[in-house]
């Protein structure tokens, strides 16, 4: 019950953060858009989550792979907007969560590339290294086996070894 108290009032704070990213409309001054602003918040919402299911272990509640397997639970479940996702990979290219995807999660993407040639798990992890960052690619919808072109936002998440993402198509 506690954890989904938790998680509720997750989803609140994230959907009061896409609507007031939405409502924010054209460009900033950044030259960032109202999606790459919104995509930006869910992600730093998502990792200061992670963050408290990681002062559960530093408390001494959970041990490190029990708060990573909480961690990656709840990433997993959580959404925002109509088709809103995150997913993480390790800092080595292991994937943790990509929505459910058995036949990707637990799998080493870093050799994973797109039609053009990007090797976008690569791209997540080098704008994870450098403190978060913007990457563009193509990548298909889910449920779809056609590749599409996507703006995603990525931050690391140190104390678990992981890079946190989502994005939209463009």
């Amino acid at each position: 019950m506690r954890m989904k108290r938790m998680l509720m009032g997750v989803l609140v704070v994230l959907s009061g953060i896409g609507l007031f990213c939405l409502s924010a409309g054209g460009q900033t001054g950044k030259g960032e858009s109202s999606q790459d602003l919104l995509i930006k918040s869910e992600v730093e919402t998502a990792v200061s989550m992670l963050q408290a299911v990681y002062a559960r272990h530093t408390r001494g509640e959970m041990t490190l792979d029990q708060a990573k397997q909480l961690g990656a639970d709840l990433l997993r479940g959580l959404r925002y907007g109509t088709d809103g996702y995150f997913w993480a990979d390790t800092t080595e290219g292991v994937n943790v969560v990509l929505y459910g995807r058995k036949d990707t999660e637990g799998r080493n993407r870093l050799e994973d590339k797109d039609l053009k040639g990007t090797f976008y798990v690569k791209a997540f992890l080098a704008k994870g290294k450098a403190g978060g960052g913007y990457v563009e690619y193509l990548f298909p919808k889910k449920g779809q086996t056609t590749p599409l072109a996507k703006r995603s936002y990525v931050l690391p998440f140190q104390p678990f070894g992981w890079v946190v993402g989502s994005g939209y198509y463009r």
